[in-house]
């Protein structure tokens, strides 16, 4: 059986969808059997790896609220060793139509329960929110790894994050554990992005990665064009620091707690 990590930050902006999407192809150019569940209702993870909305048939909702055939719903992409779990904007109303259903909080546990072996990773972008579409994330993962910006106002909000994984923990996943913290849109010529990057270290220490991801124009074009940063530009420094980033995920046994 594979790993499930969710990516999520209640904060938007922070490079989530940037990360899901980037380390599940750097995890599938490694050969590792990856699956990229798109939890936003944005659908941007589906339109990184090249999902055009005219494609998508079914989606997560029709899996979350009418328990579709999650076999039924997955989609290949360009790299033979990533699936995709597909969002879009019927994905809105589910948080509502969850919350009078049954076992609301483990439906997505217990659709992938069906694949799990399937597949070395699955990698869940989540929305910026800690809702319901949150939580099924955090039941039925592993692990979060949790994208921390490097700017002013980084830790915000992290606290709140963090007293919600020790609920999950205490009430629906006592397994949950904390893969680690991703500093993301690193300057180097800024000194509030080292400042961030030192204060997010003294606060998490060995929790957070050595992988960096920096403030790269390439990175921000990629999506436009439907591909992962190593399909785009593999010899750019945001390619370089995911490949990093999806050698310590999998070198890690599981230390992080």
């Amino acid at each position: 059986m594979g790993k499930t990590i969710c990516i999520a930050n209640q904060k938007g902006g922070v490079g989530k969808t940037t990360t899901s999407v980037n380390l599940a192809a750097s995890l599938a150019v490694a050969e590792r059997r990856t699956l990229l569940i798109d939890s936003d209702p944005q659908g941007n993870a589906c339109s990184g790896v090249g999902i055009k909305r005219d494609q998508i048939k079914d989606n997560i909702y029709h899996v979350l609220i009418e328990e579709k055939d999650i076999e039924d719903v997955i989609m290949n992409t360009e790299l033979s060793f990533l699936d995709v779990l597909p969002s879009n904007v019927d994905l809105i109303g589910a948080e509502i139509e969850l919350v009078d259903l049954p076992s609301r909080e483990l439906r997505l546990k217990k659709s992938l329960k069906k694949i799990w072996e399937r597949y070395d990773y699955i990698l869940i972008d989540c929305p910026p929110s800690l809702g319901l579409l949150t939580l099924n994330s955090l039941a039925a993962a592993d692990s979060i790894l949790i994208p921390v910006q490097c700017e002013y106002y980084a830790l915000e909000g992290l606290s709140r994050l963090l007293e919600t994984i020790g609920l999950v923990r205490k009430g629906i996943n006592p397994r949950l554990e904390i893969e680690g913290f991703l500093l993301t849109m690193f300057d180097s010529r800024n000194n509030l992005s080292r400042q961030v990057t030192e204060e997010v270290k003294k606060h998490f220490s060995d929790r957070v990665f050595d992988a960096i991801i920096p403030r790269n124009v390439k990175l921000g074009e990629c999506p436009s064009f439907g591909k992962p940063i190593i399909l785009y530009d593999i010899t750019c420094k945001g390619a370089q620091s995911y490949l990093q980033l999806a050698k310590e995920v999998m070198g890690n046994g599981g230390w992080r707690s």
